[in-house]
């Protein structure tokens, strides 16, 4: 008898853009993530709205089997790490924030795997308790780690910076190297680190670029850069997106095994 192995649903996370010319507003995430769960991660992707307190956390993860919180040109609100106001014309999520930060601490609890990039891995920080600078490239002795301002895509999500990978990591095992080539496309970046995360990388001007939850009972990590633009390209994000896919099946056959002993 054949049997139909259903693949995992993996959420990937909204943000609320205004598209058309009416600017209607949406909800939206990048192809690339899109791309990335279906051909690397394996899994069923399912976008998550930017629904503020509508979103229904238990509904999602009694049904999701991991979670890509995804990059975005908007910021975390400072008010939910106590930071200053943003400079005029910084742009936020409100409705964002109030599904991404709770829904990152339910599914730690739930041992529910989380890949965290870009402003996703800030996300990670802040709902942990941690804060963010909001303009590296305004703090002395750091480089400027935005999105170069290039009409060639090859040149905006090229290789920018080097990174130190912690001996011995979660990501020092994917990549096979301490020191890797990753884009940068961000102008924020994590403050103060939070209580539970450790450092899995960092830029040559001390920028953390990768954490990861120590305490999370399952696959929890951030990266700061963005694995899914190369990923088809470049062999340590195909293997973060990877690492993520184990553990989305090492995670089902643990509930498996757990249902069929009930």
């Amino acid at each position: 008898m054949i049997v139909d192995v259903m693949k995992p649903l993996v959420g990937i996370s909204c943000c609320r853009k205004e598209f058309g010319v009416f600017g209607m507003v949406n909800h939206a995430a990048s192809d690339t993530y899109i791309r990335a769960t279906d051909q690397v991660v394996d899994a069923v992707p399912v976008l998550l709205p930017a629904n503020g307190g509508c979103g229904d956390l238990a509904t999602l993860l009694s049904r999701l089997d991991g979670i890509i919180l995804t990059g975005s040109r908007s910021n975390v609100q400072p008010c939910l790490y106590g930071g200053p106001p943003h400079a005029e014309g910084t742009p936020e999520d409100e409705m964002r924030d109030g599904v991404t930060l709770p829904l990152i601490l339910a599914a730690i609890a739930n041992g529910v795997p989380v890949l965290a990039i870009c402003r996703g891995l800030q996300e990670l920080n802040v709902a942990l308790g941690g804060s963010l600078h909001q303009r590296l490239q305004d703090l002395p002795g750091r480089i400027d780690h935005s999105t170069p301002m290039q009409p060639s895509s090859r040149i905006r999500t090229g290789l920018a910076h080097s990174v130190s990978v912690t001996s011995g990591s979660w990501l020092h095992r994917q990549a096979g190297a301490t020191v890797i080539a990753v884009n940068s496309l961000h102008n924020q970046g994590i403050d103060r680190l939070a209580p539970g995360l450790v450092v899995e990388g960092v830029a040559p001007d001390g920028t953390i670029e990768a954490v990861r939850v120590a305490t999370a009972p399952g696959f929890a990590v951030g990266v700061q850069w963005h694995p899914e633009y190369d990923f088809e390209t470049n062999a340590t994000s195909r293997r973060i997106f990877e690492s993520f896919g184990q553990a989305l099946r090492v995670r089902g056959q643990s509930s498996a095994t757990a249902h069929a002993a009930d």
